[in-house]
């Protein structure tokens, strides 16, 4: 009796082990995949960034506007505190905080003659294969000149059509004249 109930123990504790085994296996391979996929999305958003940097450069309103979500995207320009002092030295009733929306910068980027050029430095990129937080540092030369610099947040989603972006919430220190 005492050599079936030992048999028996030994027999359920091999049983928990293999369980185990099997699931930190499974895990590693769950963690695998989706560090790939990860990897996959960061190369993924950087060609959206990408995108959205040549549409800009080459006046591509059209193609701009299909790099975000077609309805509820949001716009959003924050002056700088120093910013917001010296525009308001100027103009008392100015916003801090301006909404839009993309359509009103790819109706700028298609409609000027001058020659616009993003540049992006410090890039971080976060995400989990569904949505993406994009933040990095901006300079916004017109003409090669910069007119505004700051820091950019981008939210993005990925739907059918693959990623689009949901949102851009960026810091303004526009050049002042």
């Amino acid at each position: 009796m005492k050599h079936i109930a030992t048999t028996s123990m030994l027999a359920t504790s091999l049983l928990f082990a293999c369980a185990a085994s099997a699931q930190s296996l499974a895990n590693t391979i769950q963690e695998q995949a989706t560090s790939v996929t990860t990897a996959q999305d960061t190369v993924d958003v950087r060609h959206v960034m990408n995108a959205f940097h040549d549409a800009v450069a080459s006046h591509d309103g059209a193609r701009l506007s299909a790099l975000f979500i077609s309805e509820g995207s949001a716009w959003l320009n924050v002056l700088t505190d120093s910013a917001y002092a010296q525009a308001k030295e100027k103009k008392p009733d100015i916003a801090k905080v301006r909404v839009s929306n993309y359509k009103d910068f790819a109706k700028f980027v298609s409609s000027t003659k001058m020659s616009l050029e993003p540049k992006h430095s410090n890039l971080q990129i976060h995400s989990d294969g569904t949505i993406a937080a994009v933040y990095f540092d901006f300079v916004f030369l017109i003409d090669g000149k910069a007119e505004n610099h700051g820091s950019e947040t981008w939210q993005l989603i990925k739907g059918p059509e693959g990623w689009r972006i949901a949102a851009i919430t960026y810091s303004s220190n526009p050049h002042v004249q």
